[in-house]
């Protein structure tokens, strides 16, 4: 961020930034009809007085018949004031320059029935993989300021949870109340009943609906973070497509694949309604995740632990940025209030006594 100051800028943005409201000048156009008038007006008189002057004596005007002639140009003036008053006259004092390193992320996070798996709360068993996974997503949130972020997750099938965005603090929300489907009972996180193909995992439809997010984001550098525990057995697109899509737009697909085959504990109820430990037997497609992430030139991460999902997403954050400079003007000295006052308050104020005084009877 930087501080410029007014010398630096330029004419058109003198031009641009000297009136806060300049469409009040259009009130100038029933300004300029009632100069026409008051100028007709006085040239009529003129012609009046001129043709009489060959006939009769004509007296020396009075001053107070002076002062009359004068009423209408006050009104004219204070009106003028006003008008200049509402356009909101300023000068700029500096210009406010910001820029920042900004990257368009679109995070596709898995939540199949396998993310219900406890191996990545380091032997705690207290923490899902989707737990885990929010909290670090959370941190590297918070630490991309600057970057636009979007959220999508997938099961069966895949959801725009939020689009790109650079309110943080909205994703966050989102984020947070991202679950599992069949996690909390028998309806997902949206209160809708859960079918049996959400808890498939439709890894190619995740990456193709995240590229269609992501593909017109204004920054150069445009990645997806692709998070996934199992295999692609559900969904329209093949992830081999989408890959090669995503591709072909030099977007950067960076996967992770979260755990590894085998037995993974998870919490269930047993018969007396008491939650219990339990093993659930996962497969993680790594072949897979590899070559996503290869045919699109990123890297892929195998993680057991959230100090691993740290470290990977911390490369992540070092890509080659686009510098994105935004100007914000907002700092300046209002003069609408002088112009309110004196160019017109105290116009139309002196018009107003004129006008009483020159009507008191003689």
């Amino acid at each position: 961020m930087g501080i410029t100051s007014p010398d630096d800028f330029t004419d058109d943005t003198q031009l641009t930034a000297m009136f806060a409201f300049p469409w009040a000048f259009l009130l100038l156009i029933p300004w300029c009809a009632a100069v026409w008038r008051v100028v007709r007006s006085a040239r009529t008189k003129g012609v009046v007085f001129a043709s009489a002057q060959s006939r009769f004596t004509v007296l020396k005007p009075s001053f107070r018949q002076k002062l009359c002639r004068v009423l209408p140009l006050l009104f004219l003036a204070g009106a003028l004031g006003l008008i200049v008053a509402a356009a909101g006259p300023r000068a700029l004092l500096a210009r406010e320059v910001r820029t920042s390193d900004a990257i368009a992320v679109m995070m596709a996070v898995d939540v199949s029935g396998s993310m219900r798996g406890l191996d990545l709360s380091e032997g705690k068993y207290d923490r899902t993989r989707l737990d885990v996974v929010k909290e670090v997503f959370r941190d590297f949130v918070a630490q991309r300021p600057g970057d636009l972020i979007g959220l999508v997750t997938f099961g069966g099938y895949a959801s725009v949870r939020s689009p790109l965005t650079a309110d943080h603090r909205a994703l966050l929300h989102t984020l947070k109340g991202v679950s599992i489907p069949g996690e909390h009972g028998n309806l997902d996180d949206r209160g809708r009943p859960i079918t049996q193909e959400e808890l498939l995992t439709a890894i190619g439809d995740g990456l193709a609906v995240s590229l269609m997010r992501v593909k017109a984001a204004e920054p150069k550098t445009k990645v997806i973070l692709l998070l996934s525990d199992g295999e692609n057995n559900a969904g329209a697109v093949t992830p081999t497509e989408a890959a090669k899509a995503a591709a072909a737009l030099g977007v950067r697909v960076y996967t992770v694949g979260v755990g590894s085959t085998g037995l993974a504990k998870v919490r269930v109820t047993n018969a007396f309604g008491q939650e219990v430990l339990a093993d659930m037997q996962v497969a993680l497609d790594e072949e897979t995740l590899k070559k996503i992430a290869e045919t699109t030139g990123a890297i892929y991460a195998n993680v057991r632990d959230a100090g691993q999902l740290e470290a990977f997403l911390q490369q992540v954050a070092e890509l080659e940025t686009t510098r994105v400079e935004r100007q914000i003007y907002s700092k300046y000295t209002s003069y609408a209030h002088g112009w309110l006052l004196g160019g017109g308050g105290t116009c139309l104020l002196a018009a107003a006594l004129l006008t009483l005084w020159t009507r008191r009877p003689i």
